[in-house]
């Protein structure tokens, strides 16, 4: 495994005078699942945005796979290889869940056929190839995030930031869920940085986690590791002091 796979140097992002993340230096490595903890509004969706070129970082660096991608656009990290997914998804509606995929593919040159028939191959990988000719809009919660997962691959990522891939699911799908993740890491070689609120799914799931709170990094290692922390057991506990 690589270190550093993805890097980020003492990352700042300010709006206005409110800073969101503030000095967060962090690695991940290739081939590793990792989570982002924190309560609401400890920086864990800035962080994915700025990873994902969503927005610009008020000072620090990215450095993607060796290269500094601070200053990238969004399509051009998409084509380095970063995907990501979105807490609320937002597939176009009035599409099939097939040509959903097939617009993640447009920008390749591929025929309509081909990407007809890759497109398939991811439909078919995330479990909705009974669903593929339905319109989105039909989808369950559960159903949408399958889908979001296909769109990300598409784009042939090496590195996919999951951002609350369980929250609206309903409890009985999340354990096939899970097992698609871990699918996507094993006979994908997809490396995963996941914000997840569920702390049974993220013990589940992840090998090292990251704790942020008020837009710093507070405690990293492995996960149970990082879950036990002192620190982090008295913030999600609701301390006052810590959670104000």
């Amino acid at each position: 495994m690589a270190a550093d796979f993805l890097h980020v140097e003492q990352l700042t992002v300010a709006f206005g005078g409110i800073f969101a993340l503030k000095d967060v230096s962090l690695s991940i490595d290739e081939g590793r699942t990792t989570a982002i903890l924190g309560p609401n509004g400890a920086g864990k969706t800035t962080l994915f945005n700025a990873i994902s070129g969503a927005v610009r970082p008020t000072a620090g660096k990215i450095r993607f796979l060796g290269d500094d991608i601070s200053t990238q656009s969004p399509s051009s990290r998409c084509h380095s290889g970063i995907a990501r997914t979105f807490q609320i998804t937002q597939p176009f509606g009035s599409l099939s869940v097939i040509e959903n995929v097939m617009v993640a593919l447009a920008t390749k040159g591929a025929s309509m056929a081909e990407a007809r028939r890759e497109a398939a191959s991811y439909v078919d990988f995330v479990g909705l190839t009974a669903k593929a000719e339905d319109p989105a809009r039909v989808l369950s919660t559960g159903q949408r995030k399958r889908l979001e997962l296909a769109r990300a691959l598409a784009t042939h990522p090496r590195l996919l930031l999951l951002d609350e891939v369980t929250g609206g699911v309903d409890r009985p799908s999340i354990p096939e869920l899970l097992s698609l993740i871990r699918r996507l890491r094993e006979e994908r070689r997809i490396t995963i940085v996941v914000v997840e609120h569920n702390m049974e799914v993220l013990l589940d799931l992840a090998d090292d986690a990251i704790f942020l709170n008020r837009g710093e990094v507070v405690v990293t290692g492995g996960m149970e590791e990082v879950a036990g922390h002192e620190a982090v057991r008295s913030i999600y506990l609701g301390d006052i002091d810590a959670a104000a």
